[in-house]
């Protein structure tokens, strides 16, 4: 057993459902879950932080990533492009990825996820190409090293450009290897568990790469091991288009047709749902994962955030791929997600602490989780911490629920505890050496790129 007691937290903001945030408190866990918040705890612990001027907040969420993007970010020849130049002139780097690769490129998105405050992770991984290895197990002990909790997505594109779609046949496989990895993958790894560290999703990538067969196929395996359901959707007019033509219906309509919308389904993007397709999402209880920077640098454009969350559609917040974003922190997000949308929709746009709520408490409904997204008692002891003595925040904090959507924190946090563990200790990751993983990935991106 082991157990954390944090002393005198100056506030914690809860995020629970009475949205409480306490003062001059004190947090107990043992085994990874929360015990007991109170004043002046009568508890010793094998582990105790000084609380002392520190704002403690729930672990945020990403509902969205694609970890291998790390080793292709900032490239001449992608920048400037829109959504299906942008893949299309990617597609041939990619091709190349194989189990080093994943493993340094997670260790580096997910430790800057980490440093930001970030707990769980969730990557839609779709791409294997032939004897890459096992990319999902990769991923997992990546996740294992660094202490966060993970997510992760057997996922896939079988609709190369020969049949159709926009991805080279390098990066496609048939439906029944997709298929048979994917359940080779969630009898291996997807753990339903209270406190689970490893669960397992299926994510075919899109409509404009996967086949109605594969859909469908997905769909039944999912429901059958009860595990979750995640694709892009309605990111782009050019995505709305070729459904159209190849389909005869819109996006949301096609993936309905083939057993693709409910309460086990979360889209990423769902930038240009009109208004009807947003009724249905709130019919269904299909939620959304919404990614601003990354739409922002593709000019795919704005998501209809303020209209769904009228609509009761569950919102989430995601990173998207680092090539897509060229970062992996969520704090960012947040505060694009806040400023993007005040543009936009003026006094309808969502306060800066709706927008901690998409990074919490919505992240964890998406991804089917009631254990974690919130700082409550029999919750996990998910969190992180930031010293409010900081000077970027001198004046800032006298609303700490909205605090960084609303102000905003570029640098690390001060702790970052999952599970009821410190990962992150003054700013740096506990389980690594910094230094030496960025300077082995930095030598390993430089490899896959030249050889490629």
């Amino acid at each position: 057993m082991s157990s954390l007691l944090i002393q005198n937290i100056d506030t914690l903001v809860t995020c629970d459902p009475s949205d409480r945030v306490l003062n001059r408190v004190d947090l107990y866990c043992e085994d990874g879950v929360i015990l007991a918040i109170g004043n002046h705890l009568d508890r010793t612990a094998d582990e105790v932080l000084d609380g002392t001027r520190l704002i403690c907040y729930p672990g945020l969420i990403n509902a969205h990533h694609h970890l291998y993007q790390v080793f292709s970010r900032n490239l001449p020849l992608a920048q400037n492009l829109e959504l299906f130049d942008w893949l299309t002139a990617l597609y041939d780097i990619w091709k190349g990825l194989d189990e080093d690769v994943i493993r340094l490129s997670s260790l580096v998105g997910m430790g800057e996820l980490l440093k930001h405050g970030c707990t769980t992770c969730f990557d839609h991984h779709y791409i294997f190409p032939p004897n890459c290895g096992d990319l999902i197990g990769t991923q997992f002990a990546a996740a294992d090293h660094l202490g966060i909790r993970m997510h992760a997505s057997r996922g896939g594109m079988d609709l190369s450009q020969k049949d159709g779609g926009l991805p080279p046949d390098g990066v496609v496989q048939t439906v029944d290897e997709i298929i048979k990895d994917s359940i080779r993958v969630i009898e291996t790894y997807h753990d339903t568990s209270f406190g689970s560290m490893h669960q397992v999703v299926l994510g075919p990538c899109s409509p404009f790469s996967v086949t109605p067969d594969l859909l469908r196929e997905c769909a039944g395996v999912a429901r059958q091991y009860h595990v979750r359901m995640h694709t892009h959707l309605a990111e782009t007019t050019s995505e709305n288009r070729y459904t159209l033509k190849q389909y005869g219906m819109r996006p949301l309509e096609y993936l309905a047709s083939v057993g693709w919308t409910g309460p086990d389904v979360w889209y990423a993007h769902g930038i240009h749902f009109n208004a009807e397709e947003q009724r249905e999402l709130a019919r269904t209880g299909t939620g959304i994962v919404h990614c601003p920077i990354s739409n922002m640098k593709l000019s795919s454009g704005v998501a209809k955030v303020p209209q769904m969350h009228k609509h009761g559609i569950t919102i989430g917040l995601g990173v998207d791929g680092s090539a897509s974003n060229d970062g992996s922190s969520m704090l960012e997000e947040m505060r694009v997600c806040y400023l993007l949308h005040r543009l936009h929709s003026g006094k309808n746009a969502p306060s800066g602490y709706d927008v901690l709520k998409m990074a919490t408490r919505n992240g964890a409904k998406l991804l089917g989780r009631d254990d974690i997204g919130m700082l409550a008692v029999g919750k996990c002891a998910d969190l992180f911490l930031v010293d409010s003595r900081r000077l970027e925040l001198v004046g800032a904090t006298y609303d700490p629920k909205s605090m960084l959507a609303t102000v905003g924190l570029r640098d690390a946090v001060d702790y970052t505890i999952v599970d009821g563990k410190v990962v992150v200790r003054e700013g740096h990751l506990v389980n690594i050496d910094e230094g030496k993983v960025a300077a082995e990935a930095n030598r390993k991106c430089i490899e896959y790129l030249r050889r490629l």
